[in-house]
């Protein structure tokens, strides 16, 4: 008989009746993910309101552009665009350049949760992350980083929501200063 290469399959029915024991730490886990996910996913969500006011259009015009390109990079890669044609004071121009490398630290940090397994001990206690991406050095070439669920990490999660938080009324802050400009600013031949 050949021995296989596949980790050894989890003992279903152990995890079950050990899991209502490690049930609260599961969903503070699962809601700290839920919180960084929906504030990403809301911070995403109002760039649709700077390309309507960059491309000078409605709403629904600027949902449809936004939605036709299909990740978040080309989408702000476009609003970086538009606004160094668009933006004529270089201070508006510079903060919203702030705001966009803000949020793409956030990004990583939600991109961390969303793509990754994770690791559960024979009590159905999440222990560990392990990302999806491939690490290559020099070297080697590994399959992603394993990172350990304890307090410490916990906290960075609940830092990262309250970061994002700021992200989301600075953008609420931002959008009426880039109306105003834009209002008063000629558009670009």
């Amino acid at each position: 008989m050949v021995s296989s290469r596949l980790p050894t399959k989890p003992d279903f029915e152990a995890l079950a009746a050990s899991a209502p024991a490690s049930a609260d730490r599961r969903t503070l886990i699962l809601a700290l993910i839920g919180n960084l996910v929906s504030s990403w996913t809301n911070n995403e969500s109002l760039f649709i309101y700077v390309l309507m006011l960059l491309l000078r259009t409605d709403q629904a015009s600027a949902a449809l552009t936004f939605a036709t390109l299909n990740t978040t990079r080309a989408r702000l890669d476009l609003i970086q665009r538009l606004a160094k044609i668009t933006i004529r004071d270089p201070n508006l121009e510079k903060a919203l350049s702030k705001i966009i490398e803000r949020f793409n630290e956030s990004t990583h940090v939600r991109n961390e949760f969303n793509h990754c397994m994770y690791i559960v001990d024979a009590s159905g206690q999440i222990t560990h992350t392990q990302s999806m991406r491939i690490v290559q050095t020099k070297d080697s070439l590994r399959f992603g980083e394993m990172k350990p669920m304890d307090e410490a990490r916990l906290k960075s999660m609940v830092k990262a929501t309250k970061d994002m938080t700021r992200i989301n009324r600075d953008i609420w802050d931002f959008l009426p200063r880039l109306e105003s400009h834009l209002g008063s600013a000629k558009p670009s031949p």
